[in-house]
């Protein structure tokens, strides 16, 4: 089949370029305690994953995010503390930090249920 000839190549939409940054953060100049990080390379998965996660933090006053195009394979995710600390990069970071976590929960539990599965089976 042939492709549109305009269509970007898949693989722009989730390989970083040589000289792009993964994540980037501006502080916001009329809002106080706030700014929006810039993650290429990312759509709604991690965006929305990130929201959920700032929200679940008390300092933080505001946490969105938003795909500016869909041909345009950048997500930003804009927050908001309800003080000076934490900063919004300490909030991000604590989120993301949060997040690990429990994936390594999500993955240790999955991993030991297979086991007994796979044991189980054996039996």
């Amino acid at each position: 089949a042939e492709e549109a000839m305009n269509a970007p190549e898949r693989h722009e939409s989730y390989l970083l370029e040589e000289d792009e940054v993964a994540a980037s953060y501006a502080k916001d100049e009329k809002i106080l305690n706030a700014g929006t990080f810039t993650i290429h390379k990312q759509d709604h998965t991690l965006g929305n994953l990130l929201r959920m996660q700032l929200l679940r933090d008390s300092r933080v006053r505001f946490a969105g995010y938003q795909m500016p195009h869909p041909l345009e394979h950048r997500c930003l995710v804009k927050v908001q503390t309800t003080g000076r600390t934490p900063s919004p990069i300490e909030a991000m970071k604590a989120a993301i930090e949060d997040l690990e976590k429990e994936f390594e929960e999500i993955d240790r539990g999955f991993r030991e249920q297979v086991e007994d599965f796979a044991a189980a089976q054996r039996d």
